[in-house]
């Protein structure tokens, strides 16, 4: 590798010669968004290795890059094509060996071939670049790079591409399909700084006051891939799985938040015990349960999660943060979607498991508690479920996309629909969502790909019934179904009302006087006959996710509040 340790080392020097602050050029718009549809080529291309060596100098915010990138082609191409921001300038190119001619007018780079491939053939692409990387403005809503400094005054250095993607680092086939099946990074970094990063560690060399850390990962999700760089120290323990394998638990803190962060590793093997216990064994046993201290809030990168809550202790007594981007390794990266219309499968499943943890960990109080303040903060603008290719960032963003619903929505629905099939099939379904397989073991399944469509597939199989009917209103819809009472004497008449009038027969209970009755609402109708005087509440335990008049003004009243607030003087 020293040929590539050259190169880097004189980009870099070039590159000092450029403003450490200069003006970032804009991203074109097919840099800015992520998970846009693949070209044929694409669509042929298998990821198989992408050794990536990455050199950051923080004193002049600089990247030089030299990516390999190991082809296999599954249709004939005239030419291969991948992502990577047009605003680095590209060194060189070249396939198996050769310099090759290139274009890359948008950001979806074209690399001529001296003749075509046939299907099953293997090329080699290597591709030399350097730059100032895209700077993140809020990360990790505004997917990129973050020049920090640790309060000891070192560099901090992180990144967080979800948003807009892989090729904001590395030249990459940016769609959440175009998984590489293995990763190699070469991270060269000021000494004495530390670089930690995704898999395991495969080396340190330090030479002329610079340090380069070998990382080896399988199947990372293309955003996952980070780069992590500061004045860290690294806590270690192993945990014991009730699958038998033993699994490394690591944990990069800043110098100086010692006491904190044993504190903060004290919660991953409760966290562990949880999620093995409900779904099944960590994904990733044979790499590390790896956590980073970063200076933006996280994110979930596969084995090694940016962590950024400042250690701030909750109510629920354990850090949602950490809990919550943890979660991502079974819900994202161990399970990925197919597209980004199916984006609640890592967010919703992602978010209910918060709750869950508390139901686990300490009952249904605090589990329904939680449930309660999700509940407060559906937006109901977009459906969470569109039914087409969408980018990620029309997916997160509220005013074209569900947003936060992904979330909160996503969550409250699998609350729903665990009540209604039962924790057996439930549990059952998303086992065989997330492995592939309801008997999950160490080394018996692989990173998926799922879609909304697979996974209500799943249902129905577990069940032996026809659930279209459900995901259709709470994915396909953007109104909540609203559960319309009448008294006329002593008899309650029940009635679901949907948006569309969508068929809803969603069973639900009432309370009359002291007895709890199972309406089986065929139709979506159903009544019940009361005795003189008895009272009635409606869904008493709260099962089903439905349209709540009082929350819509409680949310009117909370908007009005905060603009008076900004106005004031």
């Amino acid at each position: 590798m020293r040929h590539r340790h050259l190169w880097l080392s004189t980009a870099l020097a070039t590159g000092s010669l450029l403003t450490a602050h200069a003006q970032q050029a804009e991203l074109t718009p097919v840099t800015q968004a992520t998970g846009l549809p693949r070209t044929p080529e694409q669509l042929a291309t298998t990821l198989e290795l992408a050794e990536l060596s990455f050199k950051v100098d923080p004193a002049t915010q600089m990247l030089a890059g030299d990516a390999s990138l190991h082809l296999r082609l599954s249709a004939p191409v005239s030419q291969l094509v991948l992502d990577l921001d047009r605003n680095y300038a590209v060194q060189q190119v070249s396939v198996d060996g050769k310099s090759a001619r290139w274009q890359n007018p948008d950001g979806r780079m074209t690399i001529a071939l001296p003749k075509p491939l046939a299907a099953g053939a293997q090329a080699v692409v290597r591709i030399r670049y350097a730059g100032h990387p895209h700077v993140a403005k809020k990360t990790p809503w505004d997917g990129g790079i973050v020049w920090a400094k640790a309060p000891s005054g070192e560099p901090w250095v992180a990144t967080a591409v979800q948003g807009e993607g892989c090729d904001l680092l590395w030249p990459c086939i940016d769609h959440p399909m175009a998984k590489p099946l293995q990763v190699i990074q070469h991270i060269t970094v000021p000494a004495p700084l530390v670089a930690a990063s995704n898999g395991i560690e495969t080396g340190m060399i330090e030479k002329n006051g610079w340090r380069t850390y070998s990382w080896k990962a399988r199947q990372p999700d293309t955003y996952a891939i980070a780069l992590n760089i500061g004045p860290y120290a690294v806590l270690k323990a192993d945990y014991k799985s009730r699958y038998g394998n033993t699994i490394p638990l690591r944990f990069w803190y800043l110098k100086g938040n010692q006491a904190k962060a044993e504190g903060l590793l004290a919660e991953f093997a409760p966290m562990l015990d949880f999620f093995e216990d409900m779904i099944g064994p960590y994904p990733f046993g044979d790499e590390k349960m790896g956590v980073v201290e970063t200076p933006h809030l996280g994110m979930e990168h596969q084995t090694i999660n940016a962590y950024g809550n400042d250690y701030k202790k909750a109510e629920t007594g354990y850090d949602w943060l950490l809990q919550h981007e943890f979660a991502h390794e079974w819900f994202g990266n161990q399970l990925t979607n197919v597209d980004w219309d199916d984006f609640w499968l890592h967010e919703g499943f992602g978010t209910y498991m918060q709750p869950l943890y508390l139901q686990w960990l300490r009952g249904d109080m605090e589990y329904m508690a939680a449930l309660m303040k999700m509940r407060s903060a559906l937006m109901l603008r977009h459906p969470i479920v569109a039914g087409h290719t969408m980018a990620e960032k029309d997916v997160s963003d509220a005013s074209r996309g569900p947003g936060n619903d992904v979330y909160y929505k996503g969550a409250l629905m699998l609350h729903t629909l665990r009540g209604l099939i039962g924790d057996a099939a439930f549990f059952k379904v998303t086992r065989e969502l997330v492995y592939g397989t309801d008997a999950p073991k160490p080394g018996n399944f692989k990173p998926r790909y799922a879609s909304t469509q697979d996974f209500i597939a799943l249902v129905n199989h577990a069940t032996g019934k026809d659930y279209g009917w459900f995901f259709d209103v709470y994915l396909r819809s953007v109104q909540l179904p609203e559960l319309v009472a009448n008294r006329n004497g002593n008899t309650l008449e029940l009635r679901w009302k949907t948006e569309g009038d969508k068929p809803f027969p969603m069973p639900v209970q009432v309370r009359a006087g002291q007895r709890l009755l199972e309406l089986p609402m065929t139709d979506g109708q159903g009544q019940v006959t009361l005795a003189a005087g008895e009272t009635v509440t409606l869904d008493p335990h709260s099962k089903v996710l439905r349209a709540l008049p009082y929350m819509v003004v409680f949310q009117k009243d909370q908007a009005e509040r905060a603009k008076a607030a900004q106005r004031k003087p």
